[in-house]
């Protein structure tokens, strides 16, 4: 009972990234100051909602980035497959560079990074406020937290769901649920790891990932 399981992305053929999905409009305003701090423009609405490729999507153990100005941010991703729906851990690896032309653009410009394992989402609905998500960052032998905060923070799903398409997460479709404002500032990092923790019933998913810069040639 409550057994993990293993997520099959070739399920999902429409992915969606939830942007300023904060309930603590204190909370959302320090990480919208945070990528002003980077010259990110600020959004247009809150939540908001940007298609990327689902070809992104991946569990590999190490991603490829253009140049050193991405970084990683922990959240909740919820699928919706024909067994149901299902909750794990992702990183919304993005561009930094980018994303000062283009939120949209930067999104689409790298791997999304997903836990293999999943919950059923019923098994964590009735305490999904309980939940903590954390992520660390590491480069050169040091490994320090970056984020750590209750989920509690972000919309819970089905606000989130309906916001989008007016109803339930459409089969086939996965959804990033937002993230969490980062200790130090935003930063690029040799590894990434994330976590998501359900105190309640004493289990976590995990997933740890490298980071690959390839040079900018211009």
């Amino acid at each position: 009972m409550h057994s993990p399981e293993n997520v099959d992305l070739r399920q999902v053929h429409d992915l969606v990234i939830a942007g300023w999905t904060g309930s603590d409009v204190t909370a959302l305003e320090k990480h919208i100051r945070e990528l002003e701090a980077i010259g990110v423009k600020r959004p247009k609405t809150t939540p908001i909602f940007y298609r990327v490729a689902a070809s992104l999507l991946t569990s590999a153990e190490q991603i490829e980035v253009l140049g050193d100005q991405s970084s990683g941010e922990a959240e909740c991703v919820v699928y919706s497959l024909g067994e149901g729906l299902f909750v794990g851990v992702g990183s919304d690896h993005t561009d930094r560079k980018a994303e000062a032309v283009g939120v949209s653009l930067s999104k689409q410009m790298c791997a999304k990074p997903v836990s293999r394992e999943v919950w059923r989402l019923e098994d964590v609905a009735a305490h999904w406020d309980k939940l903590i998500l954390r992520s660390y960052v590491g480069g050169a032998g040091k490994r320090r937290l970056y984020q750590e905060g209750a989920v509690a923070a972000m919309r819970p799903p089905t606000q989130l769901f309906n916001l989008y398409g007016g109803g339930p997460l459409p089969a086939g479709t996965a959804m990033f649920c937002g993230t969490l404002a980062v200790h130090g500032g935003i930063m690029p990092s040799e590894t990434f790891d994330m976590e998501l923790e359900d105190p309640v019933l004493g289990r976590k998913i995990t997933h740890r990932y490298g980071v690959k810069a390839l040079p900018d040639q211009g």
